[in-house]
């Protein structure tokens, strides 16, 4: 998913003008080709999970589109607070062929190519819906991480093409979602750290639709048209060996580290620190649930272990009221250990286990040490 500069908007504007004025004139040749692309991960946030788009074929009529739902402008008028919230705009966009190689050339990511193998009349209505979409409002569209992307969209209109739902997820039906985007963030140790706390419920549901792009690929490999494979073996476009990040600071052990250090300081102020973090976050978890459209966001319970009580236990300790300390730090303690039995069977435990122990020592440390009576000399 990329955003768009003025300059390839204008050029993209005039091709969306073109083919609008003479898309719809335009009789695909019996050797026209429509194909399905999916584009390798990349090292971006925007990039790590690929991309899906369509490709329309046709050497008789200069025709070499490739069309995709993945497009949105940086530019937009409050941009970070319109995606936290849901509601930010993606539009579909159709590009040269040479044009869209030559990008993922320039990012170093494989790209792999599906042909569809319909009748002719079905390439000409999915030229026809491409060219109709491209020049109406149902160009743009509400972007949802799960129920509507780059990948859900093509899935839709190629099963609008087809005239039913053909398309349909083939595997890891078995799997929940948070399990399935798991294993995309290895080497992205805080994004797979992030997205574990920040999402909630929706994400430990079942998977039963096709929202990613290489679960689009492997699907078209199993799915039957007519009595036959719908579409041939996939060929790759362009082939490069991945490479993986290598950040200094973004693994596992600077995230341990960290911890460590708040444990063996063992003073006051790093323990105030990393308490008020975890319940500001909770804040941010509970209140970005009640913001924002996106679904994924809400029913947060990673609230439990950042819990925005912490907040009130740091003003009671800071006042040095014995009794609320004792009481609130009890509170939280009972909250991690109800969150440990929600997330027993998540995959997402273990990223978060050594938050849990650091928690735990810490409010155990503030049980023991308003517990404590003081000697009296006499």
């Amino acid at each position: 998913m990329k955003s768009f500069s003025l300059k390839k908007i204008a050029l993209l504007f005039f091709l969306i003008v073109s083919m609008n004025c003479f898309g719809q004139n335009i009789l695909l040749s019996k050797n026209a080709r429509a194909s399905v692309i999916t584009c390798d991960t990349g090292n971006e946030s925007y990039s790590l999970f690929g991309h899906t788009a369509i490709r329309i074929t046709d050497l008789e009529n200069n025709l070499d589109v490739v069309y995709n739902y993945g497009a949105f402008d940086f530019g937009t008028p409050n941009f970070v607070a319109k995606f936290a919230k849901g509601d930010l705009q993606y539009f579909a966009v159709a590009n040269t062929f040479s044009d869209f190689m030559s990008q993922y050339t320039f990012e170093q990511r494989s790209v792999f190519e599906q042909e569809l193998m319909i009748p002719l009349a079905y390439k000409q209505k999915l030229f026809d819906n491409l060219t109709t979409v491209l020049a109406s409002s149902e160009s743009y569209y509400t972007y949802k991480f799960i129920d509507k992307n780059c990948t859900s969209m093509v899935v839709d209109i190629l099963n609008k093409t087809l005239g039913s739902k053909i398309i349909t997820k083939k595997f890891d039906t078995d799997k929940t979602y948070r399990s399935i985007l798991f294993p995309y963030f290895d080497n992205f140790f805080y994004e797979k750290l992030g997205t574990s706390i920040i999402f909630g419920t929706k994400v430990d549901e079942y998977s039963n639709h096709i929202f990613l792009p290489f679960e689009l690929h492997k699907s078209l490999q199993q799915t039957r048209f007519k009595n036959h494979l719908l579409c041939k073996e996939s060929t790759n476009l362009l082939e490069f060996k991945k490479q993986m990040p290598n950040s200094w600071w973004n693994n596992i052990y600077t995230y341990l580290i960290f911890l460590v250090l708040i444990l063996v300081l063992n003073k006051k102020y790093s323990d105030i620190f990393y308490l008020l973090v975890m319940g500001l976050l909770g804040v941010f978890f509970a209140s970005v649930g009640f913001y924002s459209f996106h679904q994924e966001l809400s029913n947060n319970y990673n609230t439990l272990l950042f819990n925005p009580m912490l907040l009130i236990l740091m003003y009671f300790v800071a006042v040095k009221n014995k009794k609320w300390s004792i009481n609130l730090a009890v509170f939280n303690v009972i909250s991690i250990g109800v969150y440990f039995f929600i997330i027993i069977n998540k995959v997402h435990l273990f990223i978060v286990l050594p938050l849990m122990l650091t928690s735990l020592f810490l409010l155990a440390k503030i049980i023991y040490k308003n517990s404590k009576r003081i000697p009296v000399v006499i």
